[in-house]
């Protein structure tokens, strides 16, 4: 009974580290450079709605999803149409063909 609680804390620590490791492989700071390039943030807060939603509010969308990281790739690497005020427009891509920093700043917005 013993080694089996051991294990099961064991499994508990190496499941909760393995969040935190995901965590870590965020770069902050080159995802808020690449969003302030890419002009993200005209549109987008991260907490507050401007003309599109919060990070914090997409975060919470996509939340527990599998493949919620693969779309918002494909959302920010397809131009696709979204509603501003009302109207129609092509939503930018940023500012690089590079897909780990686009991969980067995509664990960014969910992590808020």
């Amino acid at each position: 009974m013993q080694v089996r609680k051991q294990w099961i804390v064991a499994a508990a620590v190496a499941f909760a580290a393995s969040g935190g490791a995901v965590a870590q492989q965020v770069d902050s700071s080159a995802a808020e450079a690449l969003a302030k390039k890419s002009g993200c943030l005209k549109c987008h807060s991260v907490s507050q709605k401007k003309d599109a939603p919060s990070y914090k509010s997409i975060a919470e969308k996509y939340k527990g999803k599998p493949g919620s990281e693969d779309a918002l790739y494909k959302h920010l690497t397809s131009n696709p149409k979204v509603k501003v005020d009302g109207k129609e427009e092509e939503h930018d891509s940023p500012k690089t063909k590079n897909e780990a920093e686009i991969r980067n700043l995509v664990r960014w917005v969910l992590s808020r």
